[in-house]
């Protein structure tokens, strides 16, 4: 798994795609992990820091307590007809309060919260291009794939 700067080192034309996407709207979807390991969808803002794509929680929300038990997830960017993006990882939670002021923005709840920056496995953007739909992936240490179905 790699961090954010990482991805934009491997392949920074995708990640600047991917960024963009994530840039155009202030919430997206995050999928975690439920107990008996059934999906659970729920609103999330995220934000590019430290280096890493990090996203908060409410203290105690039912997505901290998933992915606190289990860090696998995916956050899907707000859909648009430039294309899905989808970032996919393990969530570490941030839990030094010194180091979670530096990923704080200003824009959190009054009291505590929970910080997560994204261990990214792989990152996927998906569009249309002609008549063909087209996926480029990227996973960590290998180059970017394109995929082109007709």
């Amino acid at each position: 798994m790699a961090k954010w700067e990482e991805f934009e080192r491997e392949a920074a034309d995708l990640a600047g795609v991917v960024r963009a996407r994530f840039e155009a709207a202030d919430t997206h979807v995050l999928a975690t992990l439920r107990v008996d390991g059934s999906p659970r969808v729920s609103g999330t803002e995220v934000d590019f820091m430290n280096g890493d794509l990090s996203f908060g929680s409410m203290l105690n929300a039912r997505k901290a307590h998933d992915l606190r038990r289990d860090g696998r997830c995916a956050i899907h960017a707000h859909p648009s007809s430039d294309g899905d993006a989808k970032a996919t990882g393990a969530a570490i939670e941030i839990t030094s309060p010194e180091e979670k002021k530096a990923y704080t923005t200003g824009s959190e709840p009054p009291g505590d919260f929970h910080v997560f920056r994204l261990e990214l496995r792989e990152v996927v953007v998906t569009g249309v291009e002609g008549d063909a739909l087209v996926i480029r992936l990227w996973r960590p240490g290998r180059p970017v794939e394109t995929l082109r179905r007709q």
